[in-house]
């Protein structure tokens, strides 16, 4: 079972966050602010943080900077009354994976909480799967229906970060930058190429495709769900 650390000072959102949380078959630890949210990942494993921003004692973005100077990976919602960009920038800059405005759907919170988890999940073991598809990050393999290929570098880190957020759009740009680097000399050109390539190889699979989304650039859909 999941546990969520809920980090909040106002006792009814507190309230309200844990029993959703613990109705959808996590265990929510309750704590009323930064500090107190140390002390408890001292005593206990955390799977994920859901925090406030505007806290007694230590804030929300001194508790993520605390947590990401110590170097923990833990995946970080937070739910906030801040809503200006500047708010959100800030709490990206500190290591924020995610952010929601005040006031909260509790069933989108769920849904956010899920998705953190299975992307925490996905870059622990460096590897997805997908139908009878199996992306192995550390060997640059792809295994379908048993059968094991090694792709080329970049041919693999493009499938496998399109695989990571399937439906997510990833223009062009964004996936040059990441994965060629900002300071390539290649032009997007290359990521349609290596994309055309990508969808020779698997043409016959059953488990997903590559689509082109016009004028924006490409996302990966499970064919299957």
């Amino acid at each position: 079972m999941f546990k969520i650390l809920v980090v909040e000072d106002n006792v009814d959102i507190r309230e309200l966050f844990c029993t959703v949380l613990n109705q959808n078959g996590y265990r929510a630890i309750p704590s009323t602010d930064g500090a107190d949210a140390l002390e408890v990942m001292d005593r206990e494993y955390v799977d994920l943080i859901v925090a406030d921003i505007m806290m007694p004692r230590m804030d929300g973005y001194e508790l993520v900077k605390a947590i990401r100077d110590a170097d923990y990976t833990i995946p970080v919602l937070m739910v906030t009354a801040k809503g200006q960009f500047e708010d959100l920038q800030k709490a990206f800059h500190f290591g924020v994976d995610d952010y929601m405005v005040k006031p909260v759907n509790v069933n989108e919170l769920v849904l956010r909480v899920e998705a953190l988890l299975r992307r925490a999940k996905i870059s622990s073991e460096k590897k997805i799967v997908i139908g009878k598809t199996v992306l192995n990050y550390d060997a640059l393999t792809v295994t379908l229906n048993g059968e094991e290929t090694i792709l080329p570098q970049k041919e693999f880190f493009l499938l496998y970060k399109l695989l990571s957020y399937p439906n997510k759009i990833f223009t062009r740009q964004q996936l040059m930058d990441e994965i060629w680097g900002m300071f390539s000399e290649s032009d997007e050109r290359t990521v349609n190429t290596h994309i055309n390539r990508l969808r020779e190889r698997f043409a016959e699979c059953d488990d997903f495709e590559i689509v082109t989304v016009r004028g924006l650039g490409y996302k990966a859909v499970k064919k299957n769900g």
